[in-house]
């Protein structure tokens, strides 16, 4: 923390950090009702206030560069030249973030000629010969060399994290391996930097830079040393000393820019407060403005907001229904309605657990009525009585937001709800992907209503939270008539939105048929056999502990098997096993992520064993210690949540706990499935999978004779594409090179490159380009069809699925390079992955409709990917296997042949 009696200077790296804000939120972007992408502005204006707030600085200066040449480009001209394009969200933000600049009264700097680096480097240098403490807020690795005693960095905290890395002279000198911080600028200079294009000197990275600085002190002392290097290193040293020299010269920072400004310029001012809200709220950013802005945030502009009316302003008749008279009133409107919203208020979010305060129903806009449930149980028997012939309508039409919750407590309390059901969650997921879709914000957008907040009935977010019992009755009454009033009107907008974007069908007969169905599943919950996993958890600890041995013996000292630094020395340093191997830019640790690791895996028996270890101690924290905490105390069994929208390719995801990642392809993964058992004696659990699905709807959707004649013969398809690929006959492919096929056939689909799979096969990029040009030549169809799909992704911004789900794909004609890639490789894998998603979705609601119907005692219990897992009573095994199976493989009608695979037992590892 900063003395607030002396002055204490932050500099911020302007783009670096808009940069960094943007591709950190890549995967989930903050976008405007408008569609402005706001994650790069969001990411900077939190750091720029932690910075304000943890330093307690009184002087600080947003720095940019320009788009003119600086002096760097002049003294070599391919300088940055391999620099994709500015992303068109960041081109898009910046206008943005210097209004937002200027109205929070913050200095911008920028001089044409000179980076962000090369001003800050000089204010900062500037800063401490004049005896003031600066610090510079950067990501960017270059700056190490600008660290003094009184300048510091502040590198903000990865994803995930808060606050700050501070890095002073002792910190940059441990991380660079050097004794002094000019050292920085010659280990730079040798390793070059790709980023901006800066050659270094070939085969020298970082490890080897650092190594050869901390021996002979400097470039220059490398070159009076020069006899001394051996082999390939002095060979490139000697072919490249201009080169290395150069480099030296653009990687050194420029702290003498000749930048006229005032110190006194750059003292910490009180924002603009109305021209702050003005901007903030074009912005949305009405969290972030009260953090920034405190009260001032409320104030806020007509010219940028359209006017949003409330609950005083809006004529509305909302009932409390309290009187005998009411509550037949209400009934009788329930009867006669065809559709009807409903809402419930309960003391928490856990279906199973929460209690029932009452539920609210519309069935006409600004009318709505509040049903208080009774607390006894005599009366809350009598109501329960009259409203279960209403909720047991199959023909009627129920709309809700989120109503898979209120769907689960009216399930809970004995009152299932039986009609057709209409979620405008679900309608905004499908429609306005992008947007906010809390029913609050729905409003705002679609209606310009701003409902009554539920803080301000119960108080903000937190533990400190009150609870929805203590609102006085006259209170939640308004309150729950308004949600479901607004939830019908929100429901009226979003139909016409589902029709103009086609995709009512997937909405009507996938979405919301599918919502009963996880309502029941998670009512129904699994059982665990406790036992099953004491043992496991001690197999797991031995297991563990002899791994530890193995790999310490090999290294021949105690490793830190957790630590990325210490195995990456012994892998890569000490036993050598690949002289390319890759390191992180920021810290120049060698990586040893999993998927580096399997590609080593057959070049020394230690990657294997510590592949096993990460597996291991993955399985006993994620599943073997948690999982037995996650049983419910009253029905004994794991009662999982599904969510239905959050992947974007329609896949459903599971919570509290995540079932969906027990893991599959290693021996002791699959015993986690051994805890997992049928409910009584009486039954077997029997899991039920689609085969090779992906494969098949690409088959489908491409057309590709080939793909589809393996298919419809039923030959093994990893076998056929390796027969096809390496041109021999089917009996002589052998397990490698069925595996190698098996990565290619998934490979295509989600858009591998040569050097992708390359590095899957650890094999060279001639040879993985000569595989997929034989894959491309062998199955031409597919090629031809994802050639297709790029073509309309880009015509029409989206893709689809066989169903009509669509996946936009804002980046798809982005002259970034990377960001255009990215999307040309989901433009080809989401109708694939999203279409596998509607089928499984289809074959769960027609095998529920089944058990049904037939008033099976089996009953469906879980959807694991493109698994379903069931309660199978004895007196039912006769035929039912097979029944659920046809219908899965009937579920979507398609030409390729869809295949299924099924078994039973007692637990899930005999089932699957």
């Amino acid at each position: 923390m900063g003395d607030a009696t002396k002055p204490l200077l932050a500099l911020i790296d302007g783009m670096a950090l808009v940069y960094r804000g943007h591709f950190a939120m890549m995967r989930n972007p903050r976008m405007t009702t408008t569609g402005i992408n706001t994650s790069s502005l969001q990411v900077f204006l939190n750091v720029m206030h932690g910075v304000k707030t943890d330093s307690q600085a009184t002087h600080l200066a947003v720095v940019f560069d320009t788009r003119a040449p600086t002096f760097r480009h002049k003294m070599y001209e391919p300088y940055k030249a391999t620099r994709d394009a500015m992303p068109e969200d960041i081109q898009t933000a910046l206008p943005y973030l210097d209004k937002v600049l200027d109205a929070l009264n913050v200095p911008v700097l920028r001089l044409d000629g000179y980076e962000a680096d090369d001003l800050i480097g000089t204010i900062a240098r500037q800063a401490e010969e004049a005896g003031i403490e600066a610090i510079m807020v950067t990501p960017d690795k270059d700056y190490a060399q600008l660290v003094g005693p009184k300048r510091t960095i502040w590198r903000p905290a990865k994803k995930g994290s808060s606050g700050f890395e501070k890095l002073g002279v002792a910190e940059v000198c441990e991380e660079w391996g050097v004794q002094r911080i000019d050292q920085v600028i010659d280990v730079l200079g040798l390793m070059g930097d790709s980023s901006d294009n800066v050659p270094g000197v070939p085969g020298i990275g970082p490890k080897t830079a650092k190594d050869m600085i901390a021996q002979y002190d400097s470039l220059a002392g490398i070159y009076e040393h020069i006899d001394e290097l051996k082999g390939k290193k002095k060979e490139n040293m000697l072919a490249y000393r201009e080169q290395a020299e150069l480099s030296k010269e653009l990687v050194t920072i420029d702290t003498a820019v000749p930048l006229e400004y005032e110190l006194d310029a750059l003292t910490l001012q009180e924002p603009n407060a109305a021209a702050a809200a003005e901007i903030f709220a074009e912005l949305e950013f009405k969290t972030l403005a009260e953090r920034l802005l405190g009260d001032a945030a409320q104030v806020t502009s007509a010219a940028h907001e359209t006017p949003v009316s409330t609950i005083n302003e809006v004529f509305h008749t909302y009932h409390l229904v309290n009187t005998p008279e009411l509550r037949e009133q209400l009934l009788n409107g329930l009867k006669q309605a065809t559709r009807y919203c409903v809402d419930t208020e309960t003391t928490g979010l856990e279906p199973r657990r929460c209690g029932l305060l009452g539920m609210s129903f519309c069935w006409r806009a600004h009318e709505a009525y509040y049903l208080p449930w009774p607390k006894t149980t005599a009366e809350q028997d009598e109501l329960r009585a009259l409203l279960q012939p209403i909720f047991a309508q199959i023909d009627k039409e129920i709309i809700g937001h989120n109503i898979k919750f209120d769907a689960a407590v009216l399930l809970a309390n004995g009152m299932p709800l039986k009609g057709r059901y209409w979620d405008t969650l679900l309608a905004a997921w499908l429609v306005m992907p992008d947007a906010k879709r809390s029913m609050d914000a729905l409003s705002e957008q679609l209606l310009h209503y701003r409902p009554v907040s539920i803080e301000t009935l119960i108080g903000p977010k937190g533990k400190d939270q009150g609870s929805m019992a203590d609102v006085p009755l006259k209170q939640l009454a308004r309150y729950a008539a308004e949600d479901a009033d607004i939830t019908w009107q929100i429901a009226e907008v979003l139909a016409d939105e589902l029709e103009e974007s086609g995709q009512e069908t997937i909405f009507r007969d996938v979405e919301c048929p599918l919502i009963p169905v996880l309502v029941e599943m998670e009512a129904e919950g699994i059982r665990l056999d406790a036992d099953a996993l004491d043992h496991l958890d001690q197999e797991l600890s031995s297991h563990i502990a002899e791994l530890t041995e193995k790999i310490n013996a090999i290294a021949g000292e105690e490793v830190n098997i957790n630590s990325p630094k210490q195995l990456g020395e012994v892998l890569f340093d000490k036993l050598q096993l690949d002289p390319k191997a890759k390191r992180t830019a920021k810290s120049g640790q060698y990586q040893t992520n999993e998927q580096i690791l399997l590609r080593l895996a057959n070049r020394h028996e230690i990657v294997q064993f510590i592949l096993d270890y990460r597996s291991s101690t993955k399985l006993k924290s994620t599943y073997v210690d948690q999982l037995p905490q996650a049983v419910d105390e009253h029905s004994g069994r794991i009662h999982t949540h599904y969510e239905m929208a959050v992947a974007a390719t329609g896949r459903l995801a599971s919570r509290d706990p995540n079932l969906q990642n027990i893991p599959i392809r290693s021996a002791m993964g699959k015993e986690i499935r051994r805890a997992f058992v049928p409910r009584s004696a009486d039954y077997d659990l029997l899991a039920i999978d689609y085969s090779q699905i992906e494969l098949r709807i690409a088959a489908e959707m491409s057309g590709d004779d080939g793909l589809a004649e393996a298919f419809a013969s039923g030959f093994d398809i990893h076998t056929a594409t390796a027969a096809a690929v390496y041109g021999v006959d089917p009996a002589l492919v052998d397990g490698e090179l069925r595996r190698r096929a098996k990565t290619v056939n998934f490979g295509i689909l989600y858009g591998v490159s040569p050097f992708g799979l390359a590095e899957r096969l650890d094999i060279n990029r001639g040879e993985a380009k000569d595989l997929i040009d034989a894959y491309y030549e062998r199955f031409h169809g597919l090629k031809a069809w994802m050639a297709k799909v790029v073509e309309e992704a880009q015509e029409k911004g989206y893709v689809t699925t066989i169903l009509g789900r669509r996946r936009l794909l804002r980046d798809i004609n982005s002259r970034n390079a990377m960001a255009r890639k990215a999307a040309e490789r989901l433009a080809i894998n989401s109708p694939v992955q999203g279409t596998a998603a509607d089928l499984i979705k289809l074959a769960m609601i027609h095998v529920q409709r089944y058990l049904h119907e037939n008033a099976c005692k089996s009953k469906l219990l879980l959807q694991v990917h493109d698994e379903l897992v069931f309660d199978l009573h004895h007196d039912e095994q006769g035929y039912l296997p097979q029944k659920l199976a046809d219908i899965m493989q009937e579920a979507m009608p398609m030409k390729v042949p869809l295949l299924v695979e099924y078994g039973q037992g007692d637990n899930w590892l005999i089932a699957h």
